[in-house]
C-alpha cells in the first residue's frame, strides 16, 4: 500500500522550488495510491489536483480545499460520489471508468454551484436509463456532461420529467446493489479458497525429498505460462476487486522479477586486468573511427552516440594510455595506440550529428627526417676521413667561417647616386636599359596627341 507523504509531494513540487505550503497544483497519478489524506492539511492553496490512475475506494480528505478547481480521479475504485461539498471553487471533477452505480449521489454535489463540467463516462451508472436526465435535472448549473454541452430545451424537459426519471434510477440502484453483494460475497470466498490452498501446499504431510524438490521446480516452471495465460484469459465481472487482483498480481510477478534478478547479478564487468592490462570494451556497441593526425601530432576519436541523447547522459574520461566513455552506465573503452595528454585533451558533440569528437594530443612528439639523395663515394680515403666528413657522420652543425681581416664595407654595398645623374643614369644597367627603349619597333606609329613619358 502507498501512502501520500511529505516527500512524495514534495518530490512532485519541483517547479514550485519543492515548497508545498503554496502549491497550487499537483500530479499524484499512477503512485498506487490507496487512500487521499494529508493533502488537504499541507496544501491549503491547491487549485487542481490529479489523482488518476490509482486504487483510491472513497472521495476523503478533500473538503478543506477551497480553492479547488479541477479535481480528477479518473481510473479508480470509487463507488461513490460523496464529501467534495467543501470544495466551493470546483468547476470541473472527472470520474471516468470508476464504479459509481449510485447515481443519486450526484446530488451531493447541488452545493458545487461553480460546478461546470462532469465527467462519468465508463461508470456503471452511465448504462441505466434516463442518466443523463437525472443528472441534468440535479445539477442545473452544469453547462456540460460527459464533454457533451447541455441546451436549454434538453434541461427542461429533464426537469419536466424528474420524479419519474428519479423513482426508476432508485429501482436500478437497488437492483445494483443486489448484484454488487453478491459479487463481493463471492470474491471473499475466492481469497479466502486461495489462502486456504497456499497455506496446504506450504504446510504438506512432510518435508520433500530431493527428487520431489526437482519434480515441484520441474513442475512450476511448466506450469508458470499456462497459469499465466489462465489468470488473463479467464473472464470475470468488470468490479473493485478484480481490479485490485489484477494489480496485487502484477505487484507479486514484478517482485518475483526483481529478486530472480538479484540472484542473477551480473558479475562485475573487468575493464582493466589484474596485471593492470587495460580491455577494449563497446557496450553502447557504437561503430567508432579512430585516426592519428600527423600533421598536429594529435589523435581524434569520433564516437557516434544517439543524436538525441543528452550530453548530461555522457561521461568522458582521458587517460594517458586508454580513453573511457559512459554512455547511459554502458561504458566504451579503447586503449590508445600512443600516450597522450589528458589535460589538454578536449572532447566537442556536434549538434547536427549528435557525434563525439575527442582530440588528444600526442604526450611526445616525432620529428620526421626527409630522405635526401644518397651521396657520391668517394675512393679517395683522404676525403672520407676529412674533418668535415667526421662532423656530419657526428652531426656536429657546420658554420660559415668568414676572414675578419678582409673587412667588407656595409655602407657602399649600394653604390650611391651622382648629384647631376638621374636615378636611371646611376648605373650601367640602367642606362642600357634606357638606351634600349629609345629605339622604336618598327610598328612604332608616333602619335602627337599622346604626352611624352617623363
Amino acid at each position: 500500500m502507498v501512502y501520500i507523504t511529505e516527500d512524495l509531494i514534495r518530490r512532485r513540487s519541483e517547479h514550485n522550488e519543492c515548497q508545498i505550503f503554496s502549491l497550487e497544483e499537483v500530479s499524484l497519478h499512477q503512485q498506487d495510491i490507496e487512500r487521499i489524506e494529508h493533502i488537504d492539511k499541507w496544501c491549503r492553496d491547491l487549485k487542481i489536483l490529479y489523482l488518476q490512475n490509482n486504487l483510491i475506494p472513497r472521495i476523503e480528505n478533500v473538503g478543506r480545499l477551497k480553492k479547488l478547481e479541477y479535481l480528477n480521479l479518473a481510473l479508480n475504485n470509487i463507488e461513490v460520489i460523496e464529501n467534495l461539498e467543501g470544495c466551493e471553487s470546483l468547476r470541473k471533477l472527472d470520474m471516468t471508468v470508476n464504479f459509481v452505480a449510485r447515481l443519486s449521489s450526484v446530488e451531493t454535489l447541488k452545493d458545487n454551484i461553480h460546478l461546470r463540467e462532469l465527467f462519468l463516462v465508463g461508470n456503471p451508472c452511465t448504462q441505466f436509463e434516463g442518466y443523463r436526465e437525472f443528472v441534468l435535472a440535479s445539477l442545473p448549473q452544469l453547462k456540460s456532461l460527459d464533454g457533451i454541452d447541455i441546451t436549454k430545451s434538453e434541461r427542461i424537459r429533464a426537469s419536466q420529467r424528474l420524479e419519474e426519471v428519479r423513482r426508476h434510477v432508485l429501482e436500478q440502484e437497488e437492483e445494483y446493489v443486489k448484484r454488487r453483494a453478491k459479487e463481493k460475497e463471492e470474491a471473499q470466498k475466492k481469497e479466502t479458497g486461495e489462502e486456504t490452498g497456499s497455506q496446504e501446499r506450504e504446510g504438506g504431510l512432510g518435508s520433500p525429498t530431493l527428487e520431489e524438490k526437482k519434480e515441484m521446480v520441474e513442475t512450476t516452471e511448466l506450469d508458470e505460462e499456462q497459469r499465466e495465460k489462465e489468470f488473463w484469459n479467464t473472464p470475470c465481472p468488470f468490479t473493485p476487486e478484480s481490479r485490485l487482483e489484477a494489480h496485487r498480481h502484477l505487484e507479486e510477478k514484478r517482485r518475483a522479477k526483481e529478486k530472480s534478478n538479484e540472484k542473477k547479478a551480473k558479475p562485475p564487468r573487468t575493464l582493466i586486468t589484474a596485471d593492470g592490462r587495460v580491455l577494449n570494451v563497446n557496450e553502447p556497441k557504437l561503430d567508432f573511427s579512430l585516426t592519428e593526425d600527423d600533421d598536429y601530432n594529435r589523435i581524434l576519436l569520433d564516437l557516434p552516440v544517439y543524436r538525441h541523447m543528452d550530453t548530461s547522459l555522457m561521461d568522458v574520461d582521458v587517460q594517458p594510455t586508454y580513453v573511457r566513455v559512459t554512455i547511459k552506465r554502458k561504458v566504451f573503452q579503447l586503449l590508445l595506440p600512443a600516450e597522450v595528454k589528458p589535460d589538454s585533451s578536449t572532447a566537442q558533440r556536434s549538434q547536427a550529428t549528435g557525434h563525439l569528437l575527442l582530440i588528444m594530443p600526442k604526450a611526445q612528439g616525432e620529428i620526421k627526417v626527409t630522405k635526401t639523395g644518397a651521396r657520391p663515394f668517394r675512393e679517395d680515403h683522404h676525403h672520407r676521413n676529412s674533418p668535415d666528413d667526421k662532423k656530419r657522420e657526428q652531426n656536429v652543425p657546420e658554420r660559415l667561417e668568414v676572414d675578419s681581416s678582409k673587412a667588407m664595407d656595409l655602407a657602399n654595398i649600394v653604390p650611391c647616386h651622382s648629384a647631376t645623374k638621374g636615378p636611371l643614369e646611376a648605373s650601367s644597367w640602367s642606362q642600357t636599359a634606357v638606351s634600349h627603349s629609345d629605339v622604336p619597333s618598327e610598328d612604332f606609329v608616333d602619335n602627337p596627341d599622346v604626352p611624352p613619358l617623363i
